[in-house]
């Protein structure tokens, strides 16, 4: 049946086309081509490193993609005709008015790429006043129509319309390659430095539904769609394989797991969830940032200065708050305040801190649970590593809350950890909780008391409606049987009406203590910050 020029360049024709290639390139023997040595050793080797390509790229894998897009690129100029008159025929690139919003979004976001890199996204939205939220009924909403699209690109026209060829050719093979082995409509949106990306996650038809995470914001981009559910599947069955983790079913309804480039990826599924849906979590996206970056409301040196001594006195911390507070970003910041003679070792349950990455000159080895090696296996592990400092990445569960407790009294000279606790008090009581229900102790008093005992202080975060995140308190936690607690608590620091106040000093026990781990010079700095 003879296809109609239309047709042959459209893009689900010409994706279909470069999938017959790519399967008929894999089935060729290279013996039949009659070539020499020398060639045939090459075109094995050609042929060994396209397959596996192909294999890793939709696994977070941004070389192996890269190539494979290289390649798709020269055949659809050499094998499948696609030149400056017919590229038209797959993008209506002269008629914006047959153009999408999604088409418009892609060719915009490719611009900004081209010219920010893996910033272009940010730019994007930060530049054209879409970090802004709306005002709603019931809060704030943040969201990135149509309409937002449409407007957008006809203010971008004259960057638009100054693409040539390449750039068109390059938009082209990406839609190509995201329907083909990439991960649909959010597969450029993944390689940009965002917090997170999710689909599936809202409406009666979750294939329509995506939303990225960054700097605080969840932004609903309502103008894109998987296009079907078959799709949306599809991508959630590809997204997570990397490093074979097991198969999702329906008797597995969730696995979590990381992608080759670090990123964290839950994927859900029926009955479990009431949809297939994913969640990516990002974390090249966060730097070795500044404190003075982080902490930005008035009088943030306070604030600056009160974590500065909390780890130079190797405290064992707690940073709590809920997801998207800036936990992990502000630990990875606090570690620069760490004497660099300590060695730092880091526990996790997918390696997220990237710590080695931000501080490639200090002393650092992280490890991970995985289905042969327990997390307490490898606790046990790093108390013959030389380990001064231990890190845990999230406490979550019962398990891990009872290494916290045990690392923290005998394992290491200090601990930060992060948990999700929205008060101190709630922190303790469900450390304790942990501790009961994993099985150490049995007497709740006891349990609290070694909670107490242990967990010095609490860096609570924040974040209001407008994605602004802030220090809520820094709170002391001090060992004292007091009736029904085994506790009591002291805000050292706190943050109200948009200003940083300092409330109490640190107690003079615990000062006394941090001063024994500093050297002459920090202890009389030190002396003159906690008086108040």
């Amino acid at each position: 049946m003879k296809v109609r020029k239309e047709e042959r360049y459209s893009l689900d024709h010409l994706r279909e086309g470069i999938g017959t290639v790519f399967n008929q390139l894999m089935k060729i023997n290279v013996k039949d081509l009659n070539l020499n040595r020398a060639d045939s050793l090459e075109y094995e080797q050609n042929k060994k490193y396209l397959r596996q390509a192909l294999r890793t790229c939709c696994y977070g894998d941004v070389e192996a993609k890269r190539y494979v897009k290289e390649y798709m690129k020269d055949l659809l100029e050499n094998q499948f005709g696609i030149g400056p008159e017919t590229i038209g025929m797959a993008l209506p690139f002269g008629e914006p008015s047959r153009l999408t919003a999604a088409d418009k979004f892609d060719i915009l976001l490719h611009c900004y790429r081209k010219q920010y890199g893996a910033g272009g996204l940010e730019r994007f939205l930060v530049d054209n006043g879409l970090f802004v939220g709306k005002e709603s009924e019931n809060g704030i909403r943040y969201e990135v129509t149509a309409m937002d699209v449409e407007r957008l690109y006809h203010s971008h026209r004259e960057i638009v319309d100054r693409m040539d060829f390449s750039d068109r050719l390059e938009i082209v093979t990406q839609r190509i390659y995201q329907c083909y082995r990439g991960h649909g409509v959010i597969d450029e949106i993944r390689d940009m430095k965002v917090d997170g990306v999710s689909g599936g996650v809202s409406g009666i038809r979750p294939y329509e539904s995506v939303w990225i995470f960054f700097q605080g914001k969840t932004i609903h981009l309502s103008f894109l769609s998987f296009g079907t559910q078959q799709e949306l599947e599809r991508v959630c069955k590809n997204i997570y394989r990397y490093g074979s983790p097991g198969q999702l079913s329906a008797a597995r309804g969730y696995i979590v797991n990381e992608m080759a480039d670090g990123s964290r990826v839950i994927v859900v599924r029926p009955p479990f969830a009431e949809s297939w849906a994913f969640f990516i979590r990002k974390f090249d996206s966060i730097r070795k940032a500044k404190v003075e970056e982080l902490i930005t409301d008035e009088n943030y040196a306070l604030a600056i200065e009160t974590m500065k001594w909390l780890m130079k006195g190797c405290q064992v911390i707690g940073i709590t708050g809920s997801q998207g507070s800036g936990k992990t970003t502000l630990l990875m910041s606090l570690v620069q305040y760490i004497n660099e003679s300590y060695t730092l070792r880091i526990q996790e349950l997918t390696f997220e801190l990237n710590l080695r990455k931000l501080y490639p000159d200090r002393n650092i080895v992280s490890f991970r649970e995985t289905p042969n090696v327990s997390g307490q296996e490898g606790l046990d592990l790093q108390k013959k590593t030389d380990g001064t400092v231990n890190i845990l990445g999230e406490v979550a569960t019962a398990p891990v809350a009872s290494w916290l407790i045990q690392i923290g009294q005998v394992a290491s000279l200090f601990t930060v950890f992060t948990h999700h606790a929205k008060t101190t008090r709630d922190l303790v009581i469900s450390l304790r909780n942990a501790l009961l229900s994993s099985g150490g102790f049995s007497n709740e008093r006891v349990a609290e008391e070694q909670v107490a005992d242990t967990i010095r202080f609490d860096i609570h975060m924040n974040r209001d409606v407008y994605g602004h995140r802030y220090i809520e308190r820094i709170t002391e936690i001090i060992s004292e049987p007091l009736g029904e607690r085994m506790f009591r608590t002291a805000d050292i620091l706190v943050w109200e009406d948009g200003a940083y106040y300092r409330k109490n000093p640190i107690s003079p026990e615990i000062a006394c203590r941090m001063m024994g781990c500093m050297r002459a010079e920090e202890k009389r700095e030190f002396e003159i910050f906690n008086q108040i």
